[in-house]
This record gives structure tokens, C-alpha cells and sequence, in this order.
């Protein structure tokens, strides 16, 4: 190295020195250097602040390692529990939640239910709402020295959403009612608690969003809203709302109670095909499907098969079961798979004897639904509020006719022998509710224009027929009429309507061995409970709805 670089580094040297002397002096406010002493106090200010700083973090991993080191002494009464196959039997006596009330208060009780939400208070204590069917309880756990620990707490909140648990409490009841369960007057006090099937991957919507109505967007439109589309492509978890169950139960009630009407009436209940080798109403509107080296159809109705078990002498007979409509019709109220509750009945001198006695059978379902499912109604009225169906103890009675003249009087434009459009058949159901006061009537004598073949024709007036449809808050949920049961008119009848008899010969010829008057219609389940409840689409009340666009899942 040169004499000349070796000045240079030593002059660099010196000014790295002098730079760090400088860095070392604190100026104050006024711009001259501090003192010792000040320096020192700042010096102290800064550690302070440092150290405060520090504390939140030192004090969780004191807690934390605290925690870790403190005796779990409730680690036997929760956790993960093994997964049941049936390794064992205890003759457990289990409780419903529905079940619960307070007068059950300081029994002991074992509950099996899904975690719907988890609310912790404080690192000693959580809420849970268990829900089971269209029943829910608050259920608490509080820590003491005994059972619960503040692990078991911990652990109760960490639980997902919709994870199956398996409960011991005790049964309290509370200070005040719980509002926000269907439980209001008993409170779970939980001594044990075991998970027994864990919700594994995220839900594609929350049961609480899920169970919002309209009142609920009205005063809060940030709410998530779950479109029915997102619904039915996620059915399972849809369902699980405690509206969607109590609906399914209200469903299954009008199935009971027209099987309990009609058995109180001596029918016998029967199961006809639904693949058949011709159209059962003649028309285009079938599903055809491959029958090995041929063709058959999917049963539009139980029809043909219903009058040749009165035929057959049944004398009364009725069904419920699927039925398909090939109708590429995406509205309110079709599907292309519904249940349908049929019956056919043999009547003695007017047809008006199946009809009223038709009449008699919803009057007995509407009366026993308000009064044996009151508590499903409750529960779908809160998230769809609807009030509850009027109707007469003896149904009104109304002939086509008459409804054409009411509409015209209204400004509607209608042929007498027109069939009614969806918006006609509305308007006609609020002047009904106008001028009647009843959401439930019989129209009767619809032209014979516009109903099937196997009609019977008014003997007074050959333009209008032996039919009628009955109508709940103004839409149609059954069509029935007279049959035509002599075997000559029957054929003429198929002819006039552009079918080919021999397409039919099977169905005819059961008329020929003799056949008694009669009549019956066919009932539309999932229309019958839309309406009464008022829940607006016809989805909502089908289980796996069937229409055009939807084939899954």
C-alpha cells in the first residue's frame, strides 16, 4: 500500500470516529445537546415504554404456559368421541329436545343434537344452541372445581357449527324465558360433553342466514340472502333449517290425514305401475324411456288404473305416489315429478255425492293440520308469515259459469267456454275471497272442451261436463269429474278427441265387462301445502324438486 493511501484511510478512519461522536449526541428541544442526567431519563423512558410493550405478549405465554401445566381435571368428560359402530350398548335413555320444559328442572338428561352456534362469554363459560328437528335448547357450560375445567370450556367453543355432540346436563330453569330457542322455559347445564361426528369442510351458506324472512331483510338489507337456486343445489344443508323440517312434517301430515279420511270411508289404498307401454291421458306431454327392445312411458297419472280397480269391483280406492309431467313449464307451481294423492270412487246417483264428500276430506285436513301440527305451523309462519286459511264447514260451491260472469263484471275478456289463464284463475280466487270470505271452494261444470276424454258430458248442457277442480287461496290444487263408464260412449269419446281407440284397448275393454258409475280426481301434495302455507313456490315444499332445468341433486 502506497504512503498516499495509507493518509487516505486514516483520514476516513477519524471521520467514522467524529460521525459517531455526533450520532451520540441527544439533542433536546431547543436544539442544544442534553445533559447526562437527561440523558438518562430518556433513557429510562424508552425502557419503560419498551417493557409495556413487551407485557401483553409475556403475559399470554405465561398464561399459555400456565395452562399447559395446570391439572385438566374434566379431561374424562369431553372431547372427540370414538366413532360409533356399534361396539357397544348401554340402554341409555336418551331425551328429545322437544321434550324439555321446566318442569324437568334438576333431572339429569342425555342429549344427542348438532351444535347449531357457540357463544363464549369469557375463558370460563359458553353458550351453545343445540338444535334437533324443528327443536332448540340453550345449553351452558360454566367452569367449578368438580366437572368442568377451562379446557373443557375452550374446547366446547372450538366445536363447528353442525358437528353432532352427545350431551349429559342437567336440566335448570332459567330467569327469564330464551327467545331465541323453541325451548324457552329449561336451560341445558352441560356436565359432559362428547363430540360424535365433526363437521369437517366449510358450509356453503349459514342455517342462520338460511332461516331469515322478509321482516328480517326489511329492517336489516345487509343480511346475507340465500337464493333458492344456492338452496336446492345445496339441499341437505337447506333442509336441516327447522322451517325446512317442519315443513316435511306438515307435508307428511296431509298425506296421513288424507289416508285417515278415506280409511275412516272404507277405500282401499292401491299401487298402480308407473311404466306403461301408453300415454295414460292421451296426450304428448310423457317421458319416454327405454323398456329393453322397446319403449314404454313414464305414468302421467294413475288414472286408467284406478278405474279398472273400480271396474274390478275396489268400489273405493286411492293412492299417493309420484307422478310425471313431461311440461316444459318453469313457473310458481309445476314440476315435471310430483306426489300425487288419487282416488276413484263408485257413487250411487249424482256424481255430486264423490264431490262434497271431496269437499269434506280438506275440511278435514286444514281442521286437523291448525290443530295437531301447531307447533310445525308456528315455526314456518315466523320465517314465512301467512295468515291462516278461511273456509267454510260446508266447502262453497261455485259452476263455471258463474266465475265467467264474475270475471267479466271485473273487466276480464273470456268466452264461456274458455279455460282460464294462471292470472284469470288468481283474480278469480280475491273476488272469491271478496265476495265469500273463503280461500277454499269448489268450481263445478267446466266446459268439456277443455278436460280429458274419460269425461262425463253434462246431460243438460253437452258443452259443459261432469268436472270440477278445488281452489286454495286462489289457485287449483285438485281436478277430478264423473267417468265415462260405458264402454260405446267411452269409445266415442276417444275418437272425438283425436285418439286412437286402439292405443286405449286394454282400458276399454275393462268397461265392457261392466263398470258402475263413478268418480274421483287426483290432488296435487306439493300444491295443497305450498298454499296453505304461503311460502310462494312450489320448490320450497318438494324434497329433490324435478323441473325442466333441475335434474339434481
Amino acid at each position: 500500500m502506497s504512503e498516499q493511501e495509507n493518509k487516505n484511510t486514516s483520514v476516513n478512519e477519524q471521520v467514522d470516529q467524529l460521525a459517531a461522536k455526533i450520532e451520540e449526541v441527544v439533542l433536546g428541544p431547543d436544539g442544544n445537546p442534553l445533559s447526562k442526567k437527561a440523558l438518562k431519563k430518556l433513557e429510562k423512558e424508552r425502557e419503560k415504554e419498551k417493557k409495556k410493550q413487551e407485557r401483553p405478549a409475556l403475559e399470554a405465554a405465561e398464561r399459555a404456559a400456565r395452562e399447559a401445566n395446570e391439572v385438566d381435571y374434566a379431561k374424562d368428560n369431553y372431547g372427540m368421541a370414538k366413532m360409533n359402530m356399534s361396539q357397544e350398548q348401554t340402554n341409555t335413555k336418551w331425551t328429545e329436545i322437544k321434550d324439555l320444559n321446566a318442569a324437568m328442572a334438576g333431572e339429569t338428561v342425555y342429549i344427542q343434537a348438532r351444535v347449531q352456534t357457540s357463544r363464549p362469554v369469557s375463558a370460563k363459560m359458553c353458550f351453545l344452541v343445540l338444535r334437533e328437528g324443528t327443536a332448540t335448547a340453550q345449553a351452558l357450560l360454566l367452569t367449578n372445581k368438580d366437572s368442568i375445567s377451562k379446557q373443557m370450556v375452550k374446547f366446547a367453543n372450538s366445536i363447528p357449527s353442525e358437528s353432532i355432540v352427545s350431551i349429559v346436563a342437567t336440566v335448570t330453569q332459567p330467569g327469564e324465558p330464551i327467545k331465541s330457542c323453541t325451548v324457552g322455559d329449561a336451560e341445558l347445564h352441560v356436565t359432559k360433553l362428547f363430540v360424535t361426528s365433526e363437521v369437517k369442510t366449510m358450509l356453503p351458506f349459514s342455517l342462520e342466514d338460511a332461516s331469515r324472512s322478509e321482516t328480517d331483510y326489511e329492517k336489516d338489507p345487509t343480511l346475507n340472502r340465500v337464493n333458492l337456486d344456492t338452496r336446492l343445489n345445496n339441499r341437505v344443508i337447506d333442509l336441516r333449517t327447522i322451517t325446512n323440517n317442519a315443513i316435511f312434517k306438515i307435508q307428511a301430515a296431509v298425506c296421513q290425514l288424507f289416508r285417515e279420511f278415506l280409511e275412516k270411508q272404507s277405500f282401499t289404498e292401491i299401487h298402480s305401475p308407473k311404466i306403461i307401454g301408453a300415454a295414460s291421458e292421451g296426450g304428448a306431454n310423457v317421458f319416454r324411456v327405454t323398456y329393453f327392445k322397446d319403449s314404454a312411458f313414464l305414468a302421467q297419472s294413475p288414472q286408467l288404473y284406478k278405474q279398472a280397480c273400480i271396474a274390478a269391483d275396489f268400489g273405493k280406492v286411492y293412492e299417493i305416489a309420484p307422478v310425471f309431467r313431461a311440461e316444459d313449464s318453469n313457473t310458481h307451481r309445476h314440476l315435471t315429478e310430483y306426489i300425487g294423492l288419487d282416488l276413484e270412487c263408485v257413487f250411487r246417483e249424482h256424481y255430486h255425492e264423490v264431490m262434497y264428500m271431496i269437499g269434506d276430506m280438506f275440511i278435514y285436513i286444514f281442521k286437523n293440520l291448525e290443530e295437531r301440527w301447531a307447533h310445525e305451523l308456528e315455526i314456518v309462519r315466523k320465517q314465512y308469515p301467512s295468515e291462516k286459511i278461511k273456509f267454510d264447514e260446508k266447502p262453497l260451491r261455485l259452476e263455471y259459469k258463474d266465475a265467467v260472469a264474475l270475471l267479466r263484471k271485473h273487466g276480464e275478456e273470456i268466452g264461456d267456454y274458455d279455460d282460464f289463464s294462471t292470472p284469470q284463475e288468481k283474480l278469480l280466487g280475491k273476488l272469491v275471497k271478496q265476495e265469500y270470505d273463503t280461500d277454499f271452494y269448489m268450481l263445478d261444470k267446466f266446459p268439456l272442451g277443455v278436460r280429458p276424454f274419460y269425461t262425463m258430458p253434462d246431460p243438460e248442457n253437452p258443452m259443459y261436463s261432469n268436472s270440477y277442480d278445488f281452489f286454495l287461496r286462489g289457485e287449483e290444487i285438485m281436478s277430478g269429474a264423473q267417468r265415462v263408464h260405458n264402454a260405446d260412449f267411452l269409445r266415442e269419446r276417444i275418437v272425438s278427441m283425436g285418439i286412437d281407440p286402439d292405443s286405449l284397448k286394454d282400458y276399454i275393454k275393462a268397461f265392457e265387462y261392466g263398470c258402475p258409475p263413478h268418480a274421483g280426481g287426483g290432488v296435487g301434495l306439493e300444491r295443497v301445502v305450498m298454499f296453505y302455507l304461503g311460502v310462494g313456490n312450489i320448490r320450497r315444499v318438494s324434497l329433490f324438486p324435478r323441473d325442466p332445468k333441475r335434474l339434481e341433486p
